[in-house]
């Protein structure tokens, strides 16, 4: 079976119940870089930055950030960022292919190395947007990045591979479920850049993956995540906050260990099933697909899916990564 050419549109299995600002307001920024601002507060603390749209459909991060600049949020204590990151791909959201407007030229979260931003012959939107905004990040000490998912599944904090950023998520106490992954083969994310990805920095990154793109509730779990975030870093006060803004806790936490991506051979890859996330096998060598013609099985027992999707389908693109519960 061959599916469908990427990236596919799925408007109809997901309608967009969100309003995408407008965000022409935020143009000038006050930082140098367009649409970034930050608010220095003259007292000792950490520099902490709130990050959307690294993914131009991705609008919760977006709602969020742009509600922290109308309610004039300002550090207490240290530095605050907030951008948003790939305006140019969120300036081209269509109701009718709202997964066209991801990225522009190649996706903003896989150019996160010194080799490609130093890479001068290299070009493209997204690059360029990474290059303006490399000085920023490389004064911060603590980044959320602020996403959501293409399936409809729980929502989850990635904290890359390091025990640091485990121990971050655990201290941000919600969402519930923290996956530690090595990050995506087509290249590095921006919550694994340079001193975030290095385990003798106190230097830290999150991302937290807020819900399916356009649900409300993604909303709900951005603010959620950052208002404690913000409140975790010391740089504000959680009465600095709306009230409504923090979610009840959730009782436990577990954290899956990602072992390994699956990578799409060609365009002939099939599920065996409509998986959304999470989804746990019991037993090792179960079917879960095929790639190429060839079967897909879980490695090992209570093997987890995290983040299964097609929508993206291209050869090199992972389309699942396998995870082990941890703890």
């Amino acid at each position: 079976m061959t599916t469908e050419s990427a990236p596919r549109d799925h408007a109809d299995a997901y309608p967009v119940d969100l309003e995408f600002p407008v965000l022409d307001a935020y143009a000038a920024g006050n930082a140098g870089v367009p649409y970034v601002y930050t608010y220095d507060s003259g007292a000792p603390g950490p520099h902490v930055m709130i990050n959307a749209l690294t993914h131009g459909n991705e609008v919760c991060g977006a709602i969020t950030v742009k509600a922290l600049l109308d309610l004039g949020v300002r550090p207490r204590r240290g530095k605050l960022t907030l951008s948003f990151a790939n305006i140019d791909a969120y300036r081209t959201f269509d109701r009718r292919r709202p997964d066209a407007s991801r990225y522009v030229d190649q996706d903003f979260n896989r150019v996160w190395t010194a080799e490609k931003l130093d890479d001068k012959t290299a070009i493209s939107v997204e690059l360029r947007r990474a290059r303006a905004l490399r000085p920023i990040v490389d004064t911060v000490d603590a980044l959320l990045d602020l996403h959501s998912m293409h399936e409809k599944s729980a929502p989850l904090i990635v904290s890359g591979p390091l025990e640091k950023g485990i121990a971050l998520a655990r201290a941000l106490g919600a969402p519930a479920t923290v996956i530690s992954d090595e990050g995506h083969p087509e290249g590095r994310r921006m919550r694994d850049y340079a001193d975030f990805g290095d385990p003798l920095s106190t230097r830290n990154a999150l991302l937290v993956e807020c819900g399916q793109h356009w649900e409300p509730s993604a909303v709900t779990v951005a603010k959620d995540c950052t208002a404690r975030f913000l409140v975790l870093s010391g740089v504000v006060d959680e009465a600095d906050l709306p009230a409504d803004w923090f979610a009840p806790k959730p009782d436990t936490m577990r954290v899956i260990r990602v072992t390994e991506p699956v990578v799409a051979k060609s365009m002939d890859f099939r599920f065996a099933a409509a998986y959304t996330g999470l989804e746990t096998f019991e037993k090792a060598g179960t079917v879960i697909g095929w790639n190429g013609g060839e079967p897909v099985v879980t490695p090992y027992d209570n093997c987890v899916l995290v983040m299964p999707s097609l929508r993206q389908l291209r050869p090199g693109v992972t389309v699942v990564r396998l995870g082990q519960l941890i703890e």
